[in-house]
């Protein structure tokens, strides 16, 4: 689906004006060592909230916590994959083939000494910063874009196969920031939310279950935009869930949120002050986390 210049707003701003902190109090984002950001694909929050198709995802979001009132950016994907790492649209082309000079997400980890992966299911080596291969899509993968990356090998070599992020985890080794990236077949784009809940529960059911994380990680499960008919502060109502051993259990947030307040999620966690493009217009997503 192609979304009208005019409705997405090119230039970067916020697609809607966001609320003065919903907590109402002084509550801060927990610090945490690792964050790992997984994406789903274009199904909006009715779609998966309560389907008894996703009984995985939706035993997280019962048992942890929920974003009901979650809007995406934009239509189509790889808007708001940027939205989530450089705080702007930067553009509402799929097939968009530019490098992005912007401060981004690799660009403030990388200052503030915090190390970041991408593991990307179908990606078909290490460093990878072609084009679509087999499952994998280039558009899924913001960090391929980023000029911090293309023009530093060193830097493309965090761009791995997903294969790879089960390695890390059994040797303790997970990078500060994960993005996980499944392939078109287990994100819900071309497979059945069935198939996507399945690959999550073998997936990342050992996540949750490493001592590592328990001590103080952090998940988020986020869908990119809504169904192609879902308008909703453009890019439809979706589903975030947020998981961790700091994290509220069984609450439901309904606050306003965006990808831009994402973003800005998971430098917070990390204690990473430098928040880029939108990231540093938004209210923090304290209320998820419980008090010390």
């Amino acid at each position: 689906m192609v979304c009208s210049l005019a409705l997405a707003g090119c230039g970067g701003t916020a697609t809607a004006t966001t609320p003065a902190n919903p907590t109402g109090n002084s509550a801060t984002v927990a610090s945490s060592t690792h964050v790992i950001l997984v994406m789903e694909e274009n199904h909006s929050y009715g779609d998966v909230i309560g389907s008894s198709a996703m009984p995985y995802l939706n035993g997280l979001a019962n048992q942890y916590s929920l974003a009901t009132r979650y809007f995406a950016n934009a239509h189509p994907s790889i808007p708001n994959y940027f939205m989530l790492t450089t705080g702007h649209i930067e553009t509402l082309n799929d097939s968009f083939t530019g490098t992005i000079t912007d401060n981004n997400l690799a660009r403030v980890l990388n200052t503030a000494g915090k190390s970041w992966r991408v593991y990307a299911e179908d990606l078909p080596s290490a460093g990878y910063l072609g084009g679509d291969t087999a499952a994998y899509v280039k558009r899924h993968n913001p960090f391929a874009y980023f000029s911090d990356v293309v023009n530093d090998t060193t830097q493309a070599a965090n761009i791995v196969p997903f294969a790879q992020f089960g390695s890390d985890l059994s040797a303790g080794t997970l990078p500060a920031f994960s993005l996980v990236v499944p392939n078109l077949n287990h994100d819900s784009h071309n497979g059945s939310l069935a198939q996507a809940d399945a690959w999550l529960q073998t997936n990342i059911a050992p996540l949750l279950s490493n001592p590592q994380f328990q001590q103080d990680g952090l998940l988020i499960l986020a869908y990119d935009e809504g169904d192609t008919f879902d308008l909703q502060q453009i890019g439809g109502h979706v589903a975030v869930v947020i998981v961790g051993p700091k994290v509220k259990t069984g609450f439901r947030s309904t606050a306003f949120y965006q990808h831009e307040s994402t973003l800005r999620l998971i430098l917070d966690a990390l204690g990473v002050s430098s928040l880029p493009g939108n990231a540093a217009g938004v209210p923090s997503m304290a209320e998820f986390f419980r008090n010390p």
